[in-house]
């Protein structure tokens, strides 16, 4: 067998065991399923009819953020289960065996695609539900579900260095937390970026959390013609200005990912 090939069963291999434990840690699967569709739920009938969206329907307004928040939180299971390995010693089981060494990080981050495939499918169905819709084609509309997934999986690797860097699951949870909060929330996912003071709205233009929540409204067709358009080139250029977040997150995060995993031992 080649050595990539070799590298590319044993990515599959630890992609399987990841996807494996979502099937036989109930709590994990419960998270996934349920956590969806308590957004929706509580983002499309608390805010439906208190935020003002020009020209359009809040529910509508608000799915691809919803969309965009739950990959990027997905994204954090990344390194929680990677910092988990290192608590446990599982990291230097891996090590031991002979398996390609960045087929661990490959691997957990591409079974996270996986888990937040699985979430976003159950928040459309959820979605459809509560009145939003998709007003474009069926390509389109792959499109736009493809870029969230390709968007969380650049985002995986920052919480891959994440995991490898922090002592605990925990620690994990608590440091994504105070970094993601502020993204997901000073963006146009849950209110037009206009409507928010000039320094956030900036803020928000450039966000790339805005420019994945922007491409995915527009590939669904969730745009309204009477809605204000921003001037910023990131918010004219949603689609490209993602694309560039996304490879330059795995060009500068999974390199670093690699060589902390080489250089780790179990805590």
């Amino acid at each position: 067998m080649s050595a990539v090939a070799g590298a590319f069963a044993d990515t599959a291999v630890i992609a399987k065991r990841n996807v494996i434990r979502i099937v036989r840690v109930p709590e994990v699967l419960v998270f996934v399923l349920l956590s969806p569709i308590m957004f929706v739920l509580l983002f499309g009938f608390v805010f439906g009819n208190a935020v003002d969206v020009p020209g359009g329907d809040y529910r509508e307004f608000l799915m691809a953020g919803i969309f965009a928040q739950t990959v990027v939180f997905g994204a954090t299971y990344t390194g929680a289960s990677l910092a988990e390995d290192m608590q446990k010693g599982i990291i230097d089981r891996f090590k031991s065996l002979p398996m390609t060494r960045s087929a661990v990080l490959i691997g957990r981050t591409a079974s996270d695609i996986i888990n937040n495939a699985l979430s976003i499918t159950i928040m459309a169905l959820t979605g459809l539900l509560v009145g939003w819709g998709i007003h474009t084609s069926v390509l389109e509309a792959a499109a736009g579900f493809a870029l969230l997934l390709l968007f969380s999986y650049g985002f995986s690797w920052v919480m891959a260095t994440v995991g490898l860097l922090v002592p605990t699951p925990e620690v994990v949870n608590n440091a994504s937390f105070m970094v993601i909060m502020p993204l997901t929330f000073i963006s146009n996912a849950f209110v037009p970026a206009e409507n928010l003071p000039t320094p956030l709205r900036i803020f928000a233009e450039w966000n790339p959390v805005s420019a994945v929540t922007q491409s995915a409204r527009n590939l669904f067709g969730n745009t309204s013609d009477l809605a204000p358009v921003s001037e910023a080139w990131s918010m004219q250029n949603p689609e490209l200005y993602t694309l560039i977040w996304t490879v330059a997150l795995i060009a500068i995060f999974a390199p670093i990912s690699v060589r902390l995993y080489n250089r780790s031992a179990s805590r």
